[in-house]
Order: structure tokens, then C-alpha cells, then sequence
């Protein structure tokens, strides 16, 4: 399976950017799970971790997010948080 490009960005930096195998982001409406070739989304975001995974099986590194949204698209997955630690 192809990597999925990842993107983590607050207002005042590029915090990550990365080819992964997985990120389940805090949706407003519930988590979900992006692997390359989802379709194309926006949504909002709730505080909370989002989970990389950079391979398959691999233990998820967490990034506390607040706020913002999250965009899947032919590129891959953007994450604009209001913050991120």
C-alpha cells in the first residue's frame, strides 16, 4: 500500500509533514481513520489526540490537538489546528 502524506499545521508553524500509514483524527462528529486513497473530506475538528500510525501495526505516536479542521484530498491529509504540542 502507497504511503499517505501527511500534514500537521498550526498558525504559527509546519509541525509535521510526513508520509505515514495512518492517522485517525477527532472529528467533531466522531474519529476517524485516514489511509491513502480516502475519499475526499473536510471536517471539523475536536480537541484531542490524533493518532500516527507510520506503519502498518506500528504503536500510534499521539499529538494533542485543539480546534481547526482537517482536509482529505488527492494530496493526502491536512490537519490545520488551532494548536498542537
Amino acid at each position: 500500500m502507497m504511503p499517505l502524506h501527511f500534514e500537521l499545521v498550526t498558525p504559527e508553524k509546519l509541525v509535521r509533514s510526513e508520509d505515514v500509514y495512518m492517522v485517525t483524527v477527532p472529528g467533531t462528529e466522531g474519529e476517524f481513520g485516514v489511509l491513502e486513497g480516502h475519499a475526499p473530506l473536510v471536517s471539523t475538528i475536536r480537541d484531542g489526540d490524533l493518532q500516527v500510525f507510520a506503519s502498518q501495526g506500528a504503536a500510534p505516536i499521539l499529538i494533542r490537538i485543539e480546534g481547526g479542521f482537517a482536509e482529505v484530498n488527492a494530496r493526502g491529509l491536512t490537519v490545520l489546528a488551532d494548536h498542537a504540542e
